[in-house]
């Protein structure tokens, strides 16, 4: 386990919770009866399920108490979660695996225009570049892709932009919970966030939807895509700096995507191909040189 605390463990740590988080494209594809609300319901649930059982585990129940102390701010983090759970799936079922996550790669660039807008954090030359740039990769891919589909592919592009939106707000919520010396945990704020995002879903449920080989299809997606991933995410990110997270984070859309190709039946398209590669080097060079003039700060 020393292996883990060094560096290179760490960023292989990372790479792992790239690899699981990846397999929700290829695992959704593999449900066959159920769909929609009853898919996000049922992943939610069974995240719920597990990250409840380890948070009550970890934390025992006097933890847990003293967990819940964080207030409004850990409900307003939870309810981020229940957006991001919800959106993202809901979005999966509209319109292609690429597509949402390339979505949501925007996220670290968008929390930067958040944080600016309402934070008056200085936003740097090269962030608004990237902005622009993976902007433009953006609106090429989904203007050709959009142009050639049906009204649905638009649809699961606009929930999917509800992810990055409220992992963007999150991490300004976490900002100023820091600020105010409130500590809101992750853990916590993830099992609850799966917690709303089920109930959520609830009202649209349909018991008999999901057989049983689609239950154990998104029991392992709340365990192995959600629960264990997010668990070893808050252990990564409290000893890796965030701007090596964020350059690692790429990996998820680059697995993510290739699942869907070998085992999911997604082809991407010419336009996807083209503009996501563009956005995928635009958020790789900003993460780098993030990480570099970090650096730089740090040896002045």
């Amino acid at each position: 386990m020393r292996f883990f605390q060094t560096h290179i463990g760490l960023i292989v740590c990372m790479v792992c919770i790239c690899l699981l988080w990846s397999t929700a494209g290829v695992i959704n594809r593999q449900i066959t009866h159920a769909a929609g609300w009853d898919v996000t319901f049922w992943r939610s649930a069974f995240t719920a399920l597990f990250t409840g059982a380890y948070w009550l585990y970890s934390r025992r129940l006097i933890g847990v108490q003293q967990d819940l102390m964080a207030g409004k701010l850990l409900w307003a983090s939870s309810a981020c979660w229940a957006v991001m759970f919800t959106c993202f799936m809901l979005a999966m079922s509209y319109t292609t695996v690429g597509h949402v996550l390339l979505t949501m790669s925007v996220g670290p660039l968008l929390t930067a225009v958040l944080a600016w807008a309402f934070m008056g954090q200085r936003v740097h030359s090269h962030t608004w570049l990237a902005v622009v740039l993976a902007g433009a990769g953006l609106a090429y891919m989904f203007g050709s892709d959009l142009a050639h589909s049906e009204g649905r592919a638009l649809i699961g592009v606009l929930i999917a932009f509800c992810v990055p939106i409220a992992g963007a707000v999150n991490f300004l919520i976490l900002q100023h919970s820091a600020a105010s010396k409130i500590t809101v945990n992750l853990m916590p704020a993830v099992c609850l966030g799966a917690v709303l995002s089920a109930l959520l879903c609830l009202p649209a449920l349909n018991l008999q939807s999901a057989s049983t080989a689609d239950l154990a299809w998104l029991a392992s997606l709340g365990l192995f895509q959600l629960a264990i991933p997010c668990v070893w995410v808050v252990w990564v990110s409290a000893r890796l700096a965030a701007t090596e997270v964020s350059l690692l984070q790429v990996l998820e859309i680059l697995f993510g995507t290739t699942w869907a190709w070998l085992w999911g039946g997604e082809t991407p398209s010419t336009a996807t191909l083209l503009g996501g590669s563009a956005v995928i080097v635009v958020l790789t060079l900003h993460a780098a040189y993030e990480l570099k003039s970090q650096g730089r700060r740090t040896q002045i």
